[in-house]
């Protein structure tokens, strides 16, 4: 994978570039010369290449002292540039250079057609595992960070820079962006990139990760939906570990086990749907449905209503939070009119903004 930095990189393609162009006008003046001395495009050409190579097969045609002249000048010029240019171009080639560009700029072509994929800022360890989380659920994942030795073992689509700068992001699809993980080294760089990908897609879906109690807040003012102290999670899960450990043994099967028969779903209640209007009860006797309503978030309130009595409505923009086979949980999405890829589809199918259609 791309490893060097791309300052480097820049240096070696300009390198490779002004090599190129100096191989070409040599060829270019030769051919021309010798077309003008009286020789055919193809042996001008020939002659040309012969020449400033040193192969030394002889000349196309008897040379004159016209010939001898222009040939004597060439040589002292041309051989050298030529032969410096070629050696550009063979350490380029040999140390990986063109291959790695290549695959770089192929790379962004596939990030150029990504639409409601999932921009992770930050691979380290945090980082890592929410792409590998998204990856997992058929999201499309592409990752930002500076370090070209982290970048060299990522498995997913990358932009190698510094994601505080908008330019770096938009490279990374930003404004066609469905969600933004905000995992970098500081606090202060990832509330950067919270203010910045605000700014730019309103419609984003933006996670943080905060180091500190004291920066939570500011990264709600900044713009993000949520916000994820790795610290407190952990001694939270310690705490249920020795508390409750089968309870939270049966939440990372029913979320992360992929061989599960049973998954723990949200569903969004979409404008039009089958269920809006309706009443839980109605939505528990849907024929086909199957899958058991746990909670309710209504969206006036934002609050979850678990276990919701029978007689609680149903409403757009609501979100029921179920488990059921992955049978019955896509049948409550095409219910709620939310039709997209499950788990082991091909990624959700969203629209520019993110959402879901229907």
């Amino acid at each position: 994978m791309w490893s060097v930095p791309s300052s480097e990189y820049r240096s070696v393609n300009r390198l490779v570039l002004r090599s190129g162009l100096a191989l070409a006008v040599v060829l270019a003046v030769g051919t021309i010369g010798y077309s003008v001395l009286g020789f055919g495009i193809l042996d001008a050409a020939y002659q040309t290449l012969t020449t400033i190579t040193t192969i030394g097969f002889g000349e196309v045609e008897p040379f004159g002292t016209a010939e001898k002249i222009f040939t004597m000048g060439f040589v002292l010029v041309g051989v050298g540039v030529a032969l410096y240019s070629l050696t550009i171009l063979l350490g380029a080639v040999v140390d990986g250079h063109l291959g790695t560009e290549w695959e770089r700029r192929r790379m962004e072509r596939d990030i150029a057609q990504f639409r409601g994929h999932a921009i992770v800022c930050g691979w380290g360890r945090v980082g890592r595992a929410a792409a590998f989380q998204l990856a997992q659920s058929g999201q499309q994942v592409v990752v930002v960070d500076a370090d070209p030795d982290r970048l060299a073992v990522c498995p997913y689509p990358y932009v190698q820079g510094d994601a505080t700068l908008d330019e770096v992001l938009k490279r990374a699809g930003l404004e066609r962006a469905a969600t933004l993980v905000a995992t970098l080294d500081t606090d202060a760089a990832s509330l950067f990139v919270t203010l910045t990908g605000r700014a730019i897609n309103e419609k984003l879906t933006i996670i943080a990760r905060a180091r500190t109690e004291d920066a939570e807040q500011k990264f709600v003012r900044a713009g993000a939906d949520r916000v994820v102290n790795p610290q407190r999670i952990g001694g939270n899960r310690v705490a249920a570990f020795a508390l409750q450990p089968h309870v939270v043994d049966f939440l990372d099967v029913a979320m992360h086990d992929e061989d599960v028969e049973f998954r723990l779903e949200e569903v969004e209640i979409r404008p039009g749907s089958a269920l809006a209007g309706g009443s839980v009860r109605e939505t528990r006797e849907r024929e086909g449905t199957g899958a058991l309503l746990l909670a309710l978030r209504q969206k006036d309130s934002g609050e979850f209503v678990t276990n919701p009595p029978g007689d609680t409505q149903i409403r757009e923009g609501d979100v029921v939070i179920a488990i059921g086979t992955e049978a019955q949980i896509t049948e409550l999405r095409r219910s709620a009119g939310e039709v997209r890829w499950l788990r082991r589809g091909k990624g959700p199918k969203r629209d520019a903004g993110g959402r879901s259609p229907g």
